[in-house]
């Protein structure tokens, strides 16, 4: 049997320091949970390189620590050559959505970018999750909560490879 390649995954934010990594961090733990994951490469990004080469933000990091996620990720900027590198690429906001797809132009690789939500039973139209930066742990968990429900509505979604 010929090996299937992974998925390859990538979740966009604004500074990747907060909601993104969160993102990577809980489908990571998830497809684990599931004994998939062979069938996944998960990474997550910036629009904005500011952030670049810091850790996730303490407070993403104490939120994910309290429901047993690791992030381990260190902030990078998302390239235009990155769109080819994935096969779903998923933005955490309707700002991050739009930039994605000004970078992708008409190109083939257009089709890849969604917004994170569109999985989420609880959406109900607001496909945003918004910045909790500003806000305080809270916010971080209320985004968190959005996060792990479109995550685990993506693992279903996404046939066994």
């Amino acid at each position: 049997m010929i090996p299937t390649k992974p998925y390859a995954i990538t979740f966009v934010c604004l500074g990747n320091i907060c909601r993104s990594p969160l993102g990577e961090g809980i489908f990571k733990k998830l497809v684990k949970e599931a004994g998939r994951e062979a069938e996944f490469h998960v990474e997550s990004a910036g629009l904005g390189g500011w952030h670049a080469g810091e850790d996730p933000d303490s407070r993403s990091q104490i939120v994910a620590r309290r429901h047993g996620v690791i992030l381990d990720s260190t902030a990078q900027q998302f390239r235009a050559r990155d769109l080819e590198r994935f096969d779903l690429i998923l933005a955490l906001d309707e700002d991050i959505f739009d930039g994605l797809k000004r970078m992708a132009g008409n190109g083939p690789d257009r089709g890849k970018i969604h917004l994170l939500r569109e999985t989420d039973p609880q959406a109900r139209g607001d496909l945003e999750v918004p910045d909790p930066y500003y806000g305080d742990l809270n916010d971080f968990e209320s985004a968190y909560q959005m996060i792990e429900r479109s995550c685990r509505g993506w693992l279903e979604r996404l046939p066994k490879r």
